[in-house]
């Protein structure tokens, strides 16, 4: 009993038993807060990953394809059918995207993916990367709702603004033909009552965002237009288009010079989009930059839904030819990984195995005879991974097709998170075996301090081991207090970790948090029980293990040495 009185008493009454406790509380909650964003983030990425790649992939080692889609579907139920949720086929290759901003023209890298939305979406959540789909929003206000139904399926129709967007485009382009080709007056200049020009990027739908004036000139041909509108035009236009001209628009291309344009013996709208449609990343499309005036932040769009942009990649068959087609921009993709919204352009399969002469010659239009570079392959179960793999490798032929999951896929960059998550965990522990030192040192200076009480103890009738008992139950208690103070401000933290962070931006005027730099609306957190459970049981095991030694010292004082003392 006096062994519990002397311990409780120690930890009530003594300012250096605080300072104990408080240096275990903060290693123990910055473990849990550290831990639980880690996780967060780990977790966002992963599911992210997992949802473009599928479970399963199978992949041809040539950029030509396999023929017969259908075929090695059937192949694939056949060995593991009862086991596969979902299965679409896609063609991967790289290329290039071109569009014209501020006057000349863009090109950057691209990995284009042709894709069925239908399929797609039945192997990882596809709909829900797409900007169409959620409302956008600065800070928490909404400057734009979102622009489709979460009933409506993915697909490749233009929403209502991106139609009214392209309508508005292709008047002015006609406009701005029209009035060269009539007249040698600038653009800009003289009859007001023309249409007014509209900057890029711009738009006078109180359903978009406007962004921040750029040039002043509507996407149009290269070369045919100035690039301001006060200057005088380059050169007039041709009546006859450069058919070799892969910039060149498909209504100029399609419309014989002095005569009304037919395609089918129909009138062609030029404000229809192009038959190939495109989705596109957002890092491909869009650039941040800091306004002089205010200093914050901002996005210019360089192309908008409803707008073409020219792809640029090579056929199939030996040796590869350039390709080009012009597609219409349908929505815009962002999942958050800066090396998928930078890098992928998704288009209708369809149309890419057009391009690409992925088809058989002598029937053109028979899906089976088209090839595909790719099978993804969505599990009921992902622990059955291995077994799925194994029957796959046994019917495709290995030299031909590569079977990996999203995780083999990934491995590099997999295998860098756990091991930066593994260090960090051995650099916080380091925290609480600090703060385990310092129990220590306490302890030897208490046993120090209390020597003549020690003896006096042991004179009364107080065995070694109950002395020891002592200062191993005030470690505990140290430990047990700490641990469980520490949790509660480690998931209280956790919990509000984003209206601190709020908190700490406008104290600072700068933002911890960019989501435009971490592509996440807010910073993700996931807590794990075992993860407390370990990190509560290894913070009491510290503070235990550290009043051993001064615990043993004091059981080792000898009654008359003790009492001697002083």
């Amino acid at each position: 009993m006096y062994k519990a009185f002397l311990s409780l008493r120690y930890l009530r009454t003594r300012y250096i038993a605080l300072a104990s406790i408080v240096s275990v509380m903060l290693g123990v909650a910055t473990m849990i807060v550290v831990n639980s964003v880690m996780k967060g983030f780990t977790s966002e990425m992963r599911s992210r990953i997992q949802g473009l790649l599928s479970d399963i992939v199978i992949e041809t080692n040539s950029l030509d394809g396999a023929e017969n889609a259908r075929q090695k579907f059937e192949l694939v139920r056949s060995v593991a059918g009862e086991k596969i949720a979902g299965m679409t086929a896609t063609v991967e290759v790289w290329g290039l995207i071109t569009f014209p901003f501020a006057g000349q023209y863009t090109t950057r890298p691209i990995t284009l993916i042709g894709i069925e939305p239908e399929g797609k979406a039945s192997v990882g959540p596809f709909k829900q990367y797409l900007e169409s789909y959620h409302a956008i929003l600065e800070g928490k206000k909404v400057v734009r709702p979102p622009l489709r139904s979460p009933k409506t399926p993915a697909g490749w129709e233009l929403t209502a603004e991106a139609l009214a967007w392209r309508k508005e485009i292709k008047q002015h382009e006609k406009w701005f033909k029209d009035h060269l080709e009539n007249s040698h007056e600038a653009p800009g200049e003289g009859d007001e009552s023309k249409p007014p020009l509209v900057p890029v990027g711009h738009s006078d739908s109180k359903t978009a965002p406007r962004a921040p004036v750029v040039a002043a000139v509507p996407k149009q041909l290269p070369g045919k237009l100035p690039a301001n509108p006060g200057e005088k035009p380059l050169e007039k236009p041709s009546a006859t288009p450069d058919l070799d001209d892969p910039f060149a628009s498909k209504s100029s291309l399609l419309q014989p010079a002095g005569s009304p344009a037919e395609v089918d013996g129909k009138p062609f709208d030029e404000s229809a989009p192009m038959d190939a449609r495109v989705i596109v990343g957002a890092g491909l499309l869009r650039f941040n930059y800091e306004d002089s005036k205010t200093g914050k932040t901002k996005t210019q769009e360089m192309v908008r839904p409803g707008e073409d942009v020219t792809i640029s990649t090579v056929t199939g068959g030996r040796p590869p030819k350039p390709a080009y087609l012009t597609a219409t921009v349908v929505d815009v993709f962002k999942c958050g990984m800066s090396e998928y919204d930078s890098n992928l352009v998704f288009c209708n399969l369809a149309e890419l195995q057009k391009v690409r002469v992925m088809f058989d010659p002598q029937n053109p239009n028979d899906p089976d005879r088209k090839s595909i570079t790719s099978i993804q392959i969505k599990l009921k179960n992902f622990a059955d991974a291995p077994e799925v793999i194994e029957r796959l490798q046994a019917v495709f032929p290995p030299g031909i097709f590569t079977i990996k999951t999203w995780e083999q896929k990934q491995g590099p960059l997999l295998a860098a998170v756990e091991i930066e998550t593994g260090i960090l965990n051995v650099l916080l522990f380091l925290i609480i075996a600090v703060a385990g030192f310092g129990i220590l040192a306490i302890f030897f200076m208490i046993v120090v301090e209390k020597t003549r009480d020690i003896g006096v103890l042991k004179a009364l009738g107080a065995s070694s081991s109950g002395v020891m008992s002592i200062f191993l139950s005030y470690g505990l208690a140290l430990g047990v207090v700490g641990s469980g103070v520490g949790v509660m401000l480690g998931l209280l933290v956790v919990r509000y970790i984003n209206e601190i962070e709020s908190v700490i931006a406008m104290v600072t005027g700068r933002k911890v948090f960019d989501d435009k730099i971490y592509y996440f609306p807010e910073i993700p957190t996931l807590v794990e029980t075992r993860m407390v459970v370990w990190v509560t049981i290894g913070a009491i095991a510290i503070a235990i293990l550290a009043s051993v030694f001064p615990a043993r010292r004091a059981a080792r004082l000898r009654p008359v040495e003790s009492l001697r003392y002083e």
